[in-house]
This record gives structure tokens, sequence and C-alpha cells, in this order.
């Protein structure tokens, strides 16, 4: 299991490779990227922000549970902080099970997590200012699932 939380951008497709790579008996690999988005056209950039230590100690323990809950191979979650820029990559998760179910629901679970209540926070930086993101409803509903 491998757990990053980092300024610095990361190679979608090297940490993907590297991740199949060593995978002996998964019949599934599941990777998902979120990425910065401009909703209403007037996004400029993200930061994110969190207390080292405490952040990956939260995502080490979520990790574990879907490790442990869908019979996981292996799992990876590298998150970023610090200014993010529209259309730069902000997280990656993957997971990797025998069955391709259980690949999918431990990365929707990880997502889940990720995007609710994972210990970052993240303020919108638009040309008129810049304003905190507030919790969604659906992304809390999100998690009535699991």
């Amino acid at each position: 299991m491998h757990i990053a939380v980092q300024d610095a951008p990361f190679d979608f497709g090297m940490e993907a490779e590297e991740f199949a790579r060593a995978r002996a008996v998964s019949g599934a690999i599941v990777t998902f990227t979120g990425i910065v988005r401009d909703v209403d056209g007037g996004l400029r950039a993200m930061e994110i922000e969190h207390y080292p230590g405490m952040t990956e100690a939260a995502l080490t323990e979520i990790a574990d549970q879907a490790v442990t809950r869908w019979s996981l191979e292996d799992a990876l979650v590298i998150h970023r902080h610090g200014r993010l820029a529209v259309g730069e990559m902000i997280m990656m998760v993957a997971t990797a099970a025998r069955h391709r179910k259980d690949a999918f629901e431990a990365a929707e679970f990880l997502m889940d997590y990720l995007k609710s209540r994972a210990p970052f926070w993240k303020r919108e930086i638009t040309q008129d200012g810049a304003e905190w993101v507030a919790a969604r409803d659906e992304d809390e509903d999100a998690l009535t699932r699991w």
C-alpha cells in the first residue's frame, strides 16, 4: 500500500504502470484521477491545505479499511496540496483485487472518503477573490452507501 500527500505533480501513467506491474494474483486494477475543473469559467486556481502527519495517518487508516473490506491485493492513494491550476491532477486512487467488483467498489469507497472526509481544506481562487469550499450534501450522501 502506498499513501502520498505531496505538493509536486505526479505522473499518472508511470504511477499506474508501476502499480500494475507487481500484481501477481489480481484480475482487476481500477484507477481514478481527480482534476481541478472550472465549472463556471472563473476559476483561476485551487489551494489545498492539510496538516502533515494527521492527513497521512487518516488516509492510511481508510486505505487499510478498503484493503481489508474488499480483500485488495494493494491500494494506492496520492493527493496533492498547495496551489493547483485548472486542469492539474489533484489526486489518484488505484486498487488491485482478484475481481473487478471489489476493485471498483474499493476505489469508489476511497474516492468518496477523499471527497468528503479526508482532512483537506480547499479554497477556490477566482477573478473576484478567494472562497473556502463548503461541504456538499451529495458528497456526504455518497458515504451512506458504505
